[in-house]
């Protein structure tokens, strides 16, 4: 097939999902087409079956706000044409569905069909998609999409409950490339930051406030009482000046680092010894996902399709949404030696059942499912 994939092309889970969907189905044979506005941030071109097409964004006297949603219908009118694509698939309601809804009338006008799949990935619903100045486009965009997904059982019901959605929505799991995410041997690395032994807390975010990156801190600062600890942060955002002035309050700055954004976090991973992820919104958890693989237990709170992917008691614990105290004693239960190996085993184990072999097929299969259906409607 001749796939076109449209996301942004951030450190954000919808963008990192979609850039390496495309790089999976590139390895087995597709070809794949990347429009957006700027190379994808996990995007190489060492697959003669990837392509990417840049959404120029012209500035005019006449707009306060440059039109990208025009401008990327145009392009992905272009792409479309001239490269013969079978599918586009968008990823983030807002604005590509709508884009891809304006590009695929276009094209019908010129004679040329071409269905679209629409992922939801969690704010472009749960958020910015409720907001009234975008519901009715938003709804109407899935309405009109030739197939769509979400990323979690939970954000299927959340589509539902808040939009007025006609058509069926298929839950298709984030995934992750076990061939990159996995433990490295950095010993090295964990003995510059921890030289006495100290067990290794991380976090990874984009720092807004709903990921509740105090939280974090705080729990560490309640572990830290009890055990000699440290804490890696990575990842920057709105919150940040706020944290690391709550680390001054606190005291904790010599045993917290901040690293910011990083390309290759599995290297960080890789000498963790607990992951902490206590959102109040989460659509699925990729990061979390991302320390599993590395052989990292997670701690993390009940929102969203959290808890369909972390097994409390078995991969780390789930509790409630701010609830300091519970994710301290359950941090200090999984970071006991006598309980952290059998935790780091078991969610690698879990991680494997979101390995992107088993979740890539599904995709493909959806993809073709979709095409037969939309060309039996001609």
């Amino acid at each position: 097939m001749k796939i076109g994939i449209v996301c942004y092309p951030t450190f954000g889970g919808s963008g990192v999902v979609a850039t390496e969907l495309g790089k999976g189905l590139a390895k087995i044979g597709h070809e794949v087409h990347f429009i957006t506005y700027r190379q994808p941030t996990r995007l190489d071109f060492f697959s003669e079956n990837l392509y990417y097409h840049e959404v120029d964004i012209k500035s005019y006297p006449l707009f306060d706000f440059p039109p990208y949603e025009l401008a990327l219908a145009s392009k992905m009118v272009s792409v479309v044409k001239y490269e013969k694509l079978d599918l586009l698939h968008v990823h983030y309601a807002i604005p590509h569905a709508s884009a891809a809804y304006m590009a695929k009338q276009i094209l019908k006008d010129q004679g040329i069909h071409i269905p679209v799949v629409t992922t939801l990935h969690g704010t472009d619903i749960t958020l910015v998609g409720k907001d009234p100045s975008y519901e009715p486009v938003v709804t109407f965009s899935i309405n009109q999409s030739d197939g769509v997904t979400a990323v979690s059982e939970d954000l299927k019901r959340e589509t539902y409950e808040y939009f007025d959605i006609k058509r069926e929505i298929e839950v298709i799991y984030n995934f992750i490339d076990l061939d990159r995410f996995k433990r490295q041997k950095k010993d090295h690395f964990k003995l510059a930051i921890c030289p006495n032994g100290e067990k290794l807390m991380v976090h990874t975010s984009n720092f807004r406030k709903v990921k509740r990156v105090e939280d974090v801190i705080r729990v560490f600062f309640e572990v830290r009482k009890e055990i000699p600890a440290k804490l890696l942060l990575v990842g920057d955002g709105p919150e940040r000046d706020k944290m690391e002035r709550l680390c001054r309050e606190l005291g904790t700055c010599d045993d917290i680092r901040f690293l910011g954004k990083l390309e290759y976090v599995e290297e960080v991973l890789s000498v963790a010894d607990l992951f902490v992820m206590p959102s109040e919104k989460e659509s699925f958890g990729l990061a979390a996902l991302e320390a599993m693989a590395c052989e990292v237990p997670i701690l993390t709170s009940d929102a969203g399709g959290i808890p369909e992917l972390n097994v409390s008691g078995v991969t780390g614990f789930v509790c409630k949404v701010g609830d300091i105290a519970d994710m301290k004693e359950k941090a200090l239960y999984i970071l006991d030696d006598a309980n952290l190996p059998t935790f780091k085993a078991n969610a690698l184990a879990r991680a494997k059942e979101f390995d992107i072999t088993e979740i890539l097929p599904l995709y493909v299969d959806y993809y073709q499912k979709t095409i037969e259906n939309s060309l039996a409607k001609i």
